[in-house]
């Protein structure tokens, strides 16, 4: 997962990541950042799939979920 490799770069640099998954990618995900260090990383897990969600239904989804996002970069080191 790139989002994974960038995510952990980024924060070695001090500078705060989180990721956008959906539920399917969960454990991969997991996997990739004890690999890396980085067991428990921070993210924002989306129910699977969401392909044929509309763009008010996505639109809808993204403002459930950006308060967690703002928690997540702006988080205590």
């Amino acid at each position: 997962m790139c989002s994974v490799h960038t995510s952990v770069e980024l924060e070695k640099r001090g500078i705060p990541t989180t990721v956008v998954i959906t539920s399917a990618f969960r454990n991969a995900l997991e996997v990739q950042y004890k690999g890396k260090g980085m067991p428990g990383h921070a993210c924002i897990e989306l129910p699977h799939p969401i392909y044929y969600l509309s763009r008010e239904d996505l639109s809808t989804m993204t403002r459930e979920h950006i308060d967690e996002m703002a928690r997540q970069l702006t988080k205590s080191k």
